[in-house]
Order: C-alpha cells, then structure tokens, then sequence
C-alpha cells in the first residue's frame, strides 16, 4: 500500500508517506505558512520514495478540529491533489490521531482524553479508550471551557495544549497529564496510520467529500454593549 497523509490543523505542520509498510515523514512546528511547507513536504517525500502521486492508493488528511485555515488548507490540498490524480481520501480527525500519538507512547494507557487548545479559552475536547492497537473514540468531539467541559470523562490521562494553555483543565476534568504531554500536538505519522485500515477495507471517500470538521461553527463572540 502507499498512503499520503497530511496535516496542517496545529501549528505542527506535517505529513507522512507509508510505502510498502516503510513510513517516511516531514514535520515542522510554525504558526504561519503551511501552504508553502506542505507542498514542499510531499514533494520531498514522494521524491524520496521514488513514488507518482497518480501511484498511490489514497490521500489521507487531518480533518480537524483545529486552526480555521489549517483545517481548510488541509482539506483543499487534498482534494486538490485527489482530483488530479483519481484517488480517494480518509478523513481522520486531528483528536483521534493525537490520542494514537499518547497511546503509543504509553502501552500501560488504556484511555484517554486529548484536550487541544481553541483559542478563546476553550479547548477542542475527546475521549478514546484502546482497542487492540487502535484509538476509539468513546463519544461526540466537543468544544468548550473546563467548567462546560468538566463532565466529559474522568480518571483518564490527558494530552494536548489546551493542558498548558489551562492549567486548571486537568483538575477540572479529573484527568493526570503524563510529563510533556502537555507538549504533543497531532502528527501525520498517526494519521496515516489510522487511515491504513480504511484504505485496505475500500472505505475510502471521493475528493469533493474531503472536507474540514471545525465542531466550532464560530471564530468570534459578539461584543458586548
């Protein structure tokens, strides 16, 4: 199999080329100019390889939640380079591969709430629990401050940003951060892995279907008067 994935949610700027079980992958930590990084990423990365675009089986993106742009910049690269090369694209959502990311850091870690930071005090917000070597998410995404956010789960081990950006939303949501989990931000090494499955199994979507997940529908809060 040959998947792409990419991933410009965050300020982690990344993507990743698994080639025949090999995983190949760039990354950058930047808080502007991912349209120019990730380009140049996945030349590199094909180059590397020796692979076509019109040769891979599919195109795989970080779907969100994450920065507004990221989001759609991911989205439209992808569906970009899917219709111009006939490929399908998975989706994965930017939570989902982080909580791969702390899964595989950690064996002994069974579940997990990935807290990535929304700007504005909130915090994008999921909970997944390991099945086999898997991240599933046990409920819906959510966005919201640690005292909306406080019923999410509990007794689980956190990651994400939003940890450091709010250092009271662990206790809030009951939660221990292992150390320089607070650091970690999703990859397009996870991406490609959890998007492998769905690619061997034909559940793959058509390019126009390739679209961003922003869970909040708002950038703003109106001004008060």
């Amino acid at each position: 199999m040959k998947l792409l994935a990419i991933d410009t949610a965050t300020e982690n700027c990344s993507a990743a080329l698994l080639a025949d079980e090999h995983l190949l992958e760039r990354q950058i930590e930047c808080t502007r100019g991912h349209a120019e990084h990730i380009l140049g990423m996945i030349d590199a990365l094909l180059g590397e390889a020796g692979v076509r675009l019109a040769a891979l089986d599919a195109i795989a993106f970080g779907r969100g939640p994450g920065s507004f742009t990221g989001v759609r910049l991911a989205a439209s690269v992808t569906q970009g380079l899917a219709f111009g090369a006939s490929l399908g694209v998975v989706a994965i959502s930017d939570l989902q591969a982080l909580a791969q990311r702390g899964l595989g850091l950690r064996p002994r870690v069974d579940r997990i709430v990935v807290c990535n930071d929304a700007r504005m005090g909130e915090a994008y917000c999921a909970c997944y629990e390991r099945r086999g070597e898997w991240a599933v998410p046990l409920g819906p995404e959510r966005v919201g401050t640690a005292e909306t956010l406080a019923d999410t789960c509990r007794g689980l081990a956190g990651i994400g940003r939003a940890f450091a950006a709010y250092p009271h939303l662990a206790e809030r949501l009951g939660v221990a951060v292992p150390p320089g989990w607070e650091r970690l931000l999703p990859r397009a090494r996870e991406i490609a892995q959890l998007a492998a499955p769905e690619v061997r199994q034909g559940r793959l979507l058509a390019p126009e279907q390739a679209l961003p997940s922003y869970v909040r529908n708002t950038v703003a809060r109106p001004s008060s008067v």
